[in-house]
């Protein structure tokens, strides 16, 4: 498909820049295919979901991942800064630099604005397009502490463009069920429950299930082709284990239905059913990329917020409840004055219709 298919015009100051106080205060729009566009609260999701139901949402933690720090180059010294986006091991992780050009192979930098105790690392790799690989002196948990203690939180670009980060990021850009570290963007769905919400959800009987997948700063790249399917997408690390698949399975045998809170927990849940067509247990890196036309396994309703114009994410949305209702969902959107993105205001998508696949068979 063409990638001017998914554009359409969005108001700038419609793209939040704080999210709603408190958090689950945040206006909710229910897509139906079926019946139409209904506007709620995010809390009316007491309502809209049912006993048995299974809400499934992604508990990685975001790292505050952008370091800012100094190029060290013999008695030569560069100011620079880089945004984490992938772990590849124990010491090591792929970044977003700036300014890339002052960087070279093992080029030594010491990152943190002058603090004694600095985090060294040194460039052991370089790609085309401002990405570097960076080495770490120290690893594993020791460099997460690390990184938490030296780096600011990650804000979107197009937060991040009109103001400072600010230190009430360090909890309005977590989830408050946030537990697994490795994430460098948040699984913004999520940012719209509160603890109380939860609760209450769990006492009518809607079971929370708890997956994880590290979000990288990828998911902010533009599309830089003009058709679907010449884009390559971002990897991801995700993990589902088997308890959680049992007792998902098991909700959904007595006819609960499998929300996904955000586009990273359903780009998991159907990673993980690819290859059998039902759920599995899974562990590694996810690359799929949704589209329109894209058959859907697990996922019967997807909560998340408002996206870009011509983003991955706005064309995973229209997969999954149908191009036109989303154009026009949106279109609604923007008219009601809803919040778009990260801090933005939220909807409920209930999966179109699917045709049934052919039967290959006599």
């Amino acid at each position: 498909m063409r990638v001017s298919d998914f554009d359409f015009d969005l108001p700038e100051n419609l793209i939040a820049l704080h999210p709603a106080e408190p958090r689950d205060s945040a206006r909710l729009l229910l897509v139906d295919p079926e019946v139409g566009l209904s506007d709620r609260h995010v809390p009316d999701l007491l309502w809209l979901l049912k006993p048995g139901d299974v809400l499934v949402v992604n508990d990685t933690r975001v790292l505050p991942a952008e370091l800012r720090g100094t190029r060290l180059r013999g008695e030569n010294r560069a100011n620079v800064s880089f945004n984490l986006h992938k772990r590849v091991d124990a010491h090591t992780w792929r970044a977003f630099a700036r300014p890339a050009k002052k960087l070279a192979l093992l080029d030594r930098l010491e990152l943190g604005n002058g603090q004694a105790d600095a985090l060294v690392a040194q460039v052991a790799g370089k790609g085309d397009t401002g990405e570097v690989t960076l080495e770490f002196e120290l690893g594993g948990a020791q460099l997460d502490e690390a990184i938490k203690s030296h780096g600011a939180m990650p804000l979107p670009p197009y937060i991040g463009a009109k103001r400072d980060v600010e230190e009430r990021d360090l909890v309005d850009y977590q989830t408050v069920y946030a537990a697994e570290d490795g994430a460098v963007a948040a699984p913004t769905a999520g940012l719209h429950f509160t603890e109380s919400l939860l609760q209450q959800l769990t006492d009518k009987g809607v079971t929370i299930e708890r997956v994880t997948l590290h979000v990288g700063a990828g998911t902010f790249l533009p599309m830089k082709v003009d058709d679907t399917d010449d884009h390559v997408m971002h990897a991801e690390w995700g993990e589902i284990d088997q308890a959680t698949v049992e007792r998902i399975h098991a909700k959904r045998a007595l006819g609960g239905r499998v929300i996904a809170v955000g586009t990273t927990s359903l780009r998991l849940l159907e990673t993980a059913s690819r290859a059998t067509g039902t759920l599995q247990p899974f562990v590694g890196d996810t690359d799929i990329f949704i589209t329109p036309g894209f058959r859907f396994a697990t996922v019967d309703a997807l909560m998340t917020n408002f996206h870009l114009p011509k983003s991955t994410l706005f064309m995973l949305v229209s997969a999954f409840a149908g191009l036109d209702v989303m154009k026009e969902a949106y279109a609604h959107a923007i008219r009601e004055g809803y919040r778009f993105y990260s801090y933005g205001d939220s909807s409920l998508l209930l999966r179109a219709a699917q045709e049934e696949p052919e039967d290959d068979g006599l």
